[in-house]
């Protein structure tokens, strides 16, 4: 990685002050289940030495690690903020802080019932051209629903995403989902090619951004005061919209990591 030899400055000694960069995972900084490119973590390591970076994401650290890390690095060494599960599990400069439980707060009746139905929409809805398996994946902090089923191939995968922009099978469930669930407090929310995530209102990738404000009162903290946002799904229904939209954050839209790499080196010289 770039200036791979040198140490990284402390986060309250990076040279733009105040400043945070935080990325959606999933065609912002890599293709949905790949590996960000070299070029990516280079560039995101000139970065690191510029200003604070960190990534949000609805997966689980798992993934993430995938996606991001590799066999000899952690992920959570190659970023200062990690929210997988939108924050509901978060590390700072590697160590673990507080978690959230959607079990916990939707209480086990209640989910007994939602997983229910989600499954016999499933099982039910032949509009799905192929089903595989894994089609509801229950994380810390929310719960992701797949009407192919996670198990999918990455072939698989693409030819869903480009059935679903036509046949809007995952907004048909969502509606479903929230009809038949009107007193949950829930919100559902579209992203990455194959699945929507489900959480408390409240939940979303902005729930991170507690973190980051909180930060200010540990003894080396930073006030962060410039939040940098940079996410695909940006338009009103995606997954990254209502931190694009938050007034805390300056939000970036991107088409891709090709993109957000053109931008970063406009904004921050690179």
């Amino acid at each position: 990685m770039a200036q791979a030899g040198t140490v990284i400055p402390a986060l309250n000694e990076r040279p733009i002050k105040n400043t945070i960069c935080l990325f959606d995972v999933d065609d912002t900084l890599s293709r949905p289940r790949r590996a960000a490119s070299s070029s990516m973590l280079q560039l995101l390591s000139a970065l690191r030495h510029k200003l604070a970076i960190g990534f949000v994401g609805g997966s689980n650290l798992v993934k993430q690690q995938e996606q991001l890390g590799t066999s000899a690095i952690d992920v959570t060494s190659l970023f200062d903020f990690c929210f997988p599960e939108n924050g509901l599990v978060a590390y700072r400069m590697g160590e673990a802080l507080a978690t959230q439980s959607f079990i916990g707060w939707l209480g086990e009746e209640k989910w007994k019932r939602f997983v229910n139905f989600c499954l016999r929409f499933i099982a039910d809805c032949d509009e799905i051209p192929i089903k595989r398996g894994t089609f509801v994946e229950f994380r810390n902090g929310m719960v992701n629903v797949s009407p192919i089923g996670r198990n999918a191939t990455v072939e698989e995968r693409n030819q869903f995403n480009a059935f679903d922009k036509e046949a809007g099978v995952r907004k048909m469930m969502v509606e479903a989902l929230k009809k038949e669930f009107p007193d949950y407090g829930l919100t559902y929310a579209i992203g990455g090619q194959i699945s929507f995530d489900v959480f408390p209102h409240g939940w979303d990738k902005t729930y991170c951004l507690n973190h980051l404000q909180a930060d200010k009162e540990r003894p080396d903290g930073v006030d962060f005061k410039t939040i940098h946002f940079f996410g695909d799904k940006t338009m009103e229904g995606g997954n990254d919209y209502e931190i694009y939209t938050d007034p805390r954050t300056i939000g970036h839209s991107v088409t891709g990591p090709d993109d957000t790499e053109k931008q970063l080196r406009e904004l921050f010289d690179l």
